[in-house]
């Protein structure tokens, strides 16, 4: 059989811990022939891009318990025994992963899906979306000059050392960019409200160490309506204070919901949110969203393991091929 020809009992799209979960749980129901899509280099690619060196990963994300239910047994950790775990749970089960294959489209067939990607069609009974938010980072609203956009970013990889920073945004990564980039750079955290709320409690205590230090200059309930170039700096117009020059700005303004990508595949959505059933089943039969787009805020690892075993289990219930 060809491999155009070729139909997988389940594909899943995106390799973080929601779609490794579905495709390991599956694999343990007995399900067979499964394919793991992820469009960069390697699975996990919010945590390996957006996530410091040594940062702390929580199972009770945000403070929020969540019980395992499922065969995974994660732990907290660091950003590096993350994804060693995942390296290793991946390397004890047999699933395809194709890296570097982007998913545009999902096509229902009458008894199966054509997921149409970079790299051509992949054919499968059962698919299930596990793309994340921040493989679609919030962006400001106001047009960023050509001039300055290598000067304006959204992680911590063109950083470097004695650099006048301006860090917008209130929540975990914001705070975590301010504190790390503090130890080398001079650093401001510019965020619309008055307090650090939405961030963890180990992340409000840190950042307001760093501000009562001194290593952290706080701007806050400013809001920013737009970026200038001067003098070969980005020049920040803030509405409540005036202009100041910085030598690069880093936007930790969270994700948004791939709302496109979704309706091409027929699902529905509501409120901004993918729409589903308690089996995580939207409305296009045998097609399944599990993770960071079905959450609120994001990042639950925990909750993401647990759908993907909630979902492995109705597919085989559905009568998903087993070995």
């Amino acid at each position: 059989m060809s491999k155009e020809e070729h139909i997988y009992n389940l594909a899943i799209i995106g390799a973080g811990p929601a779609g490794i979960a579905t495709a390991v749980e599956a694999y343990i129901e007995g399900v067979r022939d499964i394919v793991l899509l992820e469009k960069d280099e390697n699975h996990n690619s919010t945590i390996r891009k957006y996530y410091k060196d040594n940062k702390r990963v929580d199972k009770d994300w945000k403070g929020q318990k969540v019980e395992l239910d499922g065969r995974i047994y994660f732990m907290d950790g660091t950003k590096e025994s993350t994804l060693d775990f995942f390296d290793e749970i991946l390397q004890k089960h047999s699933v395809e992963l194709q890296t570097h294959t982007e998913v545009t489209s999902i096509e229902k067939k009458e008894d199966y899906f054509e997921v149409h990607t970079s790299k051509g069609v992949v054919k499968a009974k059962y698919v299930v979306v596990t793309i994340g938010r921040m493989g679609k980072p919030n962006k400001p609203s106001y047009k960023i000059p050509p001039s300055i956009r290598k000067k304006v970013n959204y992680t911590l990889d063109n950083c470097s050392e004695g650099e006048k920073i301006l860090v917008v945004g209130g929540g975990d990564s914001a705070i975590e960019y301010a504190v790390d980039l503090a130890e080398k750079n001079d650093v401001a955290i510019c965020y619309r409200r008055g307090t650090f709320r939405r961030a963890n409690p180990t992340n409000q205590k840190n950042i307001a160490a760093a501000i009562a230090h001194g290593e952290v200059r706080a701007i806050l309930n400013t809001n920013i309506e737009g970026l200038e170039e001067e003098e070969g700096k980005v020049k920040v117009l803030f509405v409540e204070k005036e202009a100041e020059l910085f030598d690069r700005v880093i936007y930790a303004i969270g994700g948004t919901t791939p709302s496109g990508f979704l309706a091409s595949s027929g699902i529905k959505e509501k409120d901004g949110k993918p729409v589903y059933d308690k089996n995580y089943e939207t409305n296009v039969e045998g097609l399944f969203v599990a993770g960071d787009i079905t959450q609120e805020s994001g990042g639950s690892i925990a909750l993401g393991l647990n759908q993907g075993y909630y979902i492995a289990k109705h597919i085989v219930k559905k009568g998903c091929c087993k070995s």
